[in-house]
C-alpha cells in the first residue's frame, strides 16, 4: 500500500474511482478471511476466469489478476506509486493522511520504493552501487558462511524453529553488515519487530493500533539511524551509511528512510520465501537438486509458487484501459502477483503445480520496472545458501508441527516453522 493513502479509509470511493459498469463479483476475493488468506489461489483462478479488472468495494481498488497486464502495468508511467510529484491530495481526489500517522508517511515517503520522478532516479542511482553483481559476488562468503553456522546450530539441537534459528538472523545479519550497523545482538535484535510493525501498514485497511505500531517503529527506528549516521560522519567505515555520509545530494532523512527500506524490503522476502518454500517442499515430500542449477531453478519455482508478495499496488495518473474496462485517474489497481505467477496464460497448463526443474519461468515477485527490486541478487544468493545448506545438513528434515499462518494477505507468511533433523 502506497503511504499517501495508508491506511484505507472505508468511506464511499471518490467519483473517480467508481465502476463504469456494475460492480464486478468479488469470486471469493476476502483478504481478511484466514480460509482465503492460507489459499487465495482457487479465488484467483476465479478472477482471471471473470475478466482483466474487477472493482473491489472494500477498499476502493481494481483487481488485475492476469500475468500480462500485471507485468505491462508495472511497466507503465501512467501509473506511480505515489502521485504526489504530479498532483496534491485535493487534485487527485484523495484526503491528506492523518496527521497523527506523519512519522510513518515521512518515513515512507522519502524511500525509494514509494518515490517517483527524479528523485527516484538520483537516490536509486547512488544505491545501485551497492548491489552490483561484483559487490553481491564479494558478499557471497559471508552469506555461505553465515547459511553454514545457522543451520548447523539447528541440526545441533535437533530442529527447532527454521525462521527464528535460520530464516530471519541470515538476511537481516548481512543487511546489517552492509549497513554498518553494529554487531551488537541488543541493537541487531530490535531491528526485525521494528520492521514487522512498519511493514504492518502495508496490509488492507490497516487498524489505528496498527498505525500507532507503525508510527512508533518509525520514530525509534528514524532516531537510532540518526545517531548512528552522526557516529559515522564522525568516525566512517567501510559500509553504505558511511559511503551515503559523503554524497552532496542526499538529505539525512532520505539517507534514513533509505536504510529503513533496505532492511525492510532486503529480509522480509528473503524471509518468507524460506519458511513458504520449506513448508511447501515438506508438504509435497520433494526436494531440489542440490547441484548449483537446480537450487538456483528450484528457488525460482519457489519465488513463483508462493510468492511472499501477493498484492503490489500503483495510483492511476492518466486514464488507461483494460479490455472494455476504463480505469480513471485518481484510482487505485492492485496488482494480484500471486495470480499472475500462476495464470497458465503464461507458465501453461502446470501454473498451478510445483515444478523444481521449470526452466521458462518469468515471475513477478520481484517487480518490473522501475520498481524492480533492487536486492534480487541479494536474496536469491541467501536463498540459495539457506537452502543448500539445509539439504546438505539436514536431508531428513521434517515437520515437527503444522504452522500458523500469519493473518496478513499483502505479506505472505507463517507465525514460525517448528522442524525435527
Amino acid at each position: 500500500m502506497d503511504a499517501a493513502e495508508a491506511p484505507h479509509a472505508t468511506e464511499a470511493p471518490h467519483a473517480a474511482e467508481a465502476p463504469h459498469a456494475a460492480e464486478a463479483p468479488h469470486v471469493a476475493f476476502d483478504p481478511w478471511s484466514p480460509e482465503f488468506v492460507a489459499d487465495p489461489y482457487p479465488a484467483y483462478e476465479r478472477l482471471r476466469a471473470a475478466g482483466r479488472a474487477h472493482w473491489y468495494a472494500p477498499t476502493r481498488q481494481w483487481l488485475v489478476p492476469h500475468h500480462e497486464d500485471v507485468s505491462a502495468l508495472l511497466r507503465d508511467r501512467r501509473l506511480g506509486r505515489t502521485y504526489t510529484h504530479r498532483f496534491t491530495h485535493a487534485e487527485f481526489g484523495r484526503e491528506a493522511p492523518d496527521p497523527a500517522h506523519e512519522p510513518f508517511h515521512t518515513l515512507n515517503d522519502h524511500g525509494l520504493l514509494d518515490l517517483e520522478g527524479a528523485d527516484h532516479t538520483r537516490i536509486r542511482r547512488l544505491v545501485s552501487k551497492a548491489f552490483t553483481p561484483r559487490t553481491v559476488e564479494n558478499l557471497a562468503p559471508t552469506v555461505r558462511r553465515l547459511a553454514a553456522e545457522l543451520v548447523g546450530g539447528l541440526v545441533a539441537d535437533g530442529g527447532g524453529d527454521l525462521m527464528a534459528r535460520v530464516a530471519e538472523p541470515l538476511p537481516v545479519a548481512v543487511i546489517a553488515e552492509m549497513l554498518g550497523i553494529p554487531a551488537d545482538e541488543e541493537e541487531r535484535g530490535r531491528l526485525r519487530p521494528w520492521s514487522a510493525d512498519i511493514c504492518g501498514m502495508f496490509e488492507l485497511n490497516p487498524s489505528e493500533e496498527t498505525a500507532r505500531r507503525a508510527v512508533r517503529a518509525s520514530v525509534e527506528f528514524s532516531a537510532y539511524l540518526r545517531e548512528l549516521i552522526a557516529r559515522r560522519r564522525a568516525r566512517p567505515g567501510d559500509d553504505l551509511i558511511s559511503a551515503l555520509v559523503g554524497v552532496a545530494d542526499l538529505t539525512e532523512q532520505e539517507m534514513v528512510s533509505t536504510c529503513v527500506l533496505l532492511l525492510n524490503a532486503g529480509h522480509e522476502a528473503t524471509v518468507n520465501t524460506t519458511v513458504n518454500g520449506w513448508w511447501t517442499l515438506l508438504r509435497e515430500g520433494v526436494r531440489p537438486d542440490p547441484g548449483p542449477v537446480g537450487l538456483s531453478t528450484a528457488v525460482e519455482e519457489l519465488l513463483r509458487y508462493d510468492t511472499p508478495l501477493q498484492m503490489f499496488e500503483r495510483w492511476v495518473l492518466d486514464d488507461i484501459e483494460l479490455g472494455d474496462v476504463v480505469i480513471p485517474r485518481g484510482a487505485e489497481v492492485a496488482l494480484l502477483f500471486g495470480s499472475a505467477n500462476r495464470d497458465p496464460a503464461r507458465f501453461g497448463p502446470t501454473a498451478g503445480r510445483l515444478d523444481l526443474t521449470r526452466a521458462d519461468n518469468p515471475h513477478l515477485t520481484f517487480g518490473a520496472g522501475i520498481h524492480y527490486c533492487l536486492g534480487a541478487p541479494l536474496a536469491r544468493l541467501e536463498l540459495s545458501a539457506v537452502f543448500g545448506e539445509l539439504l546438505r545438513q539436514a536431508p531428513g528434515l521434517r515437520l515437527a508441527a503444522e504452522p500458523e499462518r500469519k493473518p496478513g494477505y499483502v505479506i505472505r507468511g507463517f507465525t514460525e516453522l517448528l522442524v525435527e533433523v
